[in-house]
């Protein structure tokens, strides 16, 4: 793989290497531009038409960028109490926010349910009656198993009930006193093809046609991609698909609509800087070694078997001027599977003390990050065109 040799138009001009060369954070950190979030956002309302995004914040939940979406009218999605602590602690109202992780902790939910949180999700049995036990009359939705497999992260194995499964499930939370509120799936992380919403959508659909109960909520889940290196379908092609099949195929619509993007509003936000720590030559390979790595901030290029390609771009005064060598791009740990990337074209000239700019890091690097080997996670730092926010 290769890394691009312009700087990519959908890197923010924020953000902008000759704008970052002015920054005096020492590396490595995280630089992300709050209007990017906030237009992106809007961009999602106009493409999905009275589909109310809930910011699923697990994919960074810093709480500059959980201001901005809140400011802008966003609603919120969590997995765990901890994060319902962290909106609460911005003043976000928890009545407003979905839990939408379906097995959770018994002492998170009656939290949860005791701060005022009433939807929470599941997608079997046992979630139900531990619900009902610790948060009894609340209103709950069911995880649907969908085709995810045109996705970057696949989530079908380990979350979802079955259609034969769903109509059953719904009668059950009727009689054991819970509000069969509506449905919710999620076609994988980072989804390349928009049909998976399309045929998600027609399972939902089949499952409202069968239920003996009305359901007041249609969550089309998340999902949506953002751009790295490889093109992906842009939110008016998917609004495209999906707008129509909700029209088509649902036998009612649902009076309330609702997403959880999370990557799709922050990734192109993001961009990560560090500094080249040394530069070496193994068995006739290049190596550049960074003051970032795998474990303090890029565990994606390891969960994706160092296949996923970001736009990079260096320092160098001469990039794209001087000629291009292939390099692995390694972090600083002492772990050998510390590296991210593996025949990238970059400067033939890089040396320690260049800069290397990774773009899209705006997700699940902070989130992900750790000290590990004693190595810091990078410094969070915020801009909003104009200057610092």
């Amino acid at each position: 793989m290769s890394a691009v040799l312009t700087v990519p138009a959908f890197w923010p001009r924020a953000l902008a290497p000759d704008v970052l060369a002015s920054v005096q954070t020492p590396t490595p950190y995280l630089i992300t531009d709050l209007s990017t979030v906030a237009d992106r956002y809007h961009r999602f309302c106009a493409a999905l038409p009275g589909i109310r995004p809930h910011y699923a914040m697990k994919c960074n939940s810093s709480p500059e960028i959980l201001r901005t979406l809140a400011d802008a009218g966003a609603g919120f999605e969590v997995a765990s109490l901890g994060e319902l602590k962290m909106l609460q602690y911005i003043g976000v109202d928890p009545a407003d926010v979905l839990y939408s992780n379906p097995i959770k902790p018994p002492s998170h939910v009656a939290a949860a349910h005791a701060a005022g949180l009433w939807r929470f999700s599941f997608d079997s049995p046992g979630e139900l009656d531990k619900i009902a036990e610790h948060a009894p009359g609340s209103a709950v939705y069911l995880r649907l198993r969908v085709d995810d497999s045109n996705s970057m992260f696949p989530l079908s194995r380990k979350f979802g009930a079955t259609e034969p499964e769903a109509a059953d499930l719904l009668r059950r939370a009727r009689k054991l006193g819970l509000r069969p509120y509506g449905l919710t799936f999620h076609v994988g992380s980072q989804s390349a093809v928009v049909s998976a919403w399309r045929g998600a959508v027609a399972a939902a659909g089949r499952i409202m046609a069968e239920a003996d109960v009305t359901l007041t909520m249609l969550n089309i889940g998340g999902g949506f991609p953002s751009r790295y290196v490889a093109d992906v379908p842009e939110i008016e092609e998917i609004g495209a698909a999906v707008m129509p099949a909700i029209d088509e195929l649902l036998p009612y619509r649902p009076s309330l609509l609702t997403a959880e993007p999370g990557r799709h509003l922050v990734a192109e936000s993001g961009v990560l800087v560090a500094t080249v720590l040394g530069r070496e030559t193994r068995d006739d390979e290049n190596w550049i070694y960074l003051d970032v790595g795998a474990f303090n901030g890029m565990m994606e290029t390891l969960q994706t078997g160092n296949t996923w390609e970001y736009p990079l771009w260096t320092s160098r005064s001469d990039h794209g001027l001087a000629s291009f060598e292939k390099f692995t791009v390694t972090g600083p740990s002492c772990d050998s599977s510390d590296t991210m990337f593996y025949g990238v074209d970059l400067p033939s000239t890089i040396a320690p003390g260049d800069r290397v700019y990774i773009g899209s890091a705006g997700a699940y690097t902070l989130s992900y990050a750790s000290g590990f080997n004693g190595f810091p996670p990078p410094t969070p730092v915020f801009v909003d065109h104009a200057g610092p926010a």
